[in-house]
């Protein structure tokens, strides 16, 4: 790109929305030469080869993997990830899936609202677009899909210049650019972003730079020991600099862990088979099938027939974690006669359904114990 393209790239980027409408400055020449070099540079050699949708440029795969990567570890990812495209190869096969099917096989990945827009942006892809559309403002349109989602797919799959903007990426740029907006809201976003599209390479180089700038934040440029010795962007690296790493970024909303008590109704019948109800879409393990869920024991006992609530027997409770809230459960295991006794709504499920069933991952511990 030539010294004329370059600046004229620059001046568009930087009429991208900032905080109150202002322009994104400008940033140095050096930098914005630079900085996709080195990690185009630094990628084959440190980069991260071993996850089974690196190198992919099919858009299922990597919608799948950014989708399962929200807010949850790569290491747990992987399993799942293997299991969905074995049994859904296609974003046709899993259009084409039940809803249960597919929240079943997601079960244990937590934040359930994404295996539901999984399966409704699939369906969609299908009857709108019947593949994935080539560009992030179309795939913007999708459930489920956001801006850094959109610019993934878009980058690796089609070479668009669109800036990735996840949790490692905002982290990397707020550290090089010592950028003291708040990266958590919207403002500042759309401010990083404008920086982020001033540094992105040729289209050409973007599925190679989308994955360098993803891999850098993930194994050099960590949130609580940086690996500032090893990383190719020292030398540009305003907060390293100003001996100030770990201050970026900077995120002024801090989100309070809670915890929350919840009694689960363990209703069973001679034959094994345990009674489950399907929870509400929104809130905690939302359209998963449960345990009847009440907030006290004695909201609990008042569900049930009068002649029951002296046979409900206490278990032992736990606790199980999720990201932002502990939970502490306290299952009451009731033997119940089918014939003569009557539960709220819901249904029995053999032993033999629950493996297929979407269930909340301490309620299949639970019961396969």
């Amino acid at each position: 790109m030539s010294a004329d393209a370059s600046a004229a790239q620059q001046r568009r980027s930087a009429r991208a929305s900032g905080g109150s409408g202002a322009p994104a400055a400008l940033l140095s020449p050096t930098l914005v030469r630079e900085f996709a070099r080195r990690l185009l540079a630094w990628h084959p050699m440190h980069g991260r080869s071993d996850l089974p949708w690196q190198g992919s440029r099919d858009p299922y795969r990597v919608w799948l993997s950014e989708i399962m990567l929200q807010q949850t570890q790569v290491v747990t990812v992987v399993g799942y990830f293997h299991r969905f495209v074995d049994r859904f190869p296609t974003v046709q096969h899993l259009a084409a899936a039940p809803l249960d099917e597919v929240l079943g096989l997601w079960s244990g990945l937590g934040y359930y609202s994404r295996a539901r827009n999984l399966h409704r942006c699939a369906v969609e892809v299908v009857e709108r677009f019947g593949q994935f559309p080539p560009t992030a403002e179309q795939l913007q349109s999708l459930p489920g899909i956001g801006p850094s989602t959109a610019a993934a797919i878009a980058s690796f799959c089609f070479s668009e210049r669109a800036a990735i903007l996840d949790g490692n990426v905002k982290r990397v740029l707020a550290r090089v650019l010592a950028f003291e907006a708040d990266v958590g809201a919207g403002a500042g976003q759309r401010q990083l972003l404008a920086h982020a599209q001033q540094l992105l390479p040729t289209a050409d180089r973007m599925p190679v730079y989308s994955q360098a700038i993803m891999d850098l934040g993930a194994t050099v440029c960590l949130p609580r020991q940086p690996r500032c010795d090893v990383c190719p962007l020292a030398s540009l690296c305003k907060a390293r600099s100003q001996e100030q790493v770990t201050h970026y970024p900077v995120k002024s909303r801090k989100i309070k862990r809670s915890s929350l008590r919840l009694w689960l109704l363990w209703a069973v019948r001679g034959d094994g088979a345990v009674w489950l109800a399907r929870r509400p879409e929104s809130g905690i393990w939302g359209g998963l099938y449960c345990l009847p869920v009440y907030e006290s024991s004695q909201a609990l006992l008042q569900g049930l027939p009068e002649r029951l609530r002296h046979s409900v027997q206490e278990q032992p409770a736990f606790m199980h974690a999720l990201t932002h809230r502990d939970l502490h459960l306290h299952p009451v295991r009731l033997t119940v006669d089918a014939r003569r006794d009557r539960l709220a709504q819901g249904q029995w499920f053999k032993p033999s359904e629950l493996p297929d069933l979407g269930l909340p991952a301490p309620v299949r511990k639970l019961l396969t114990s």
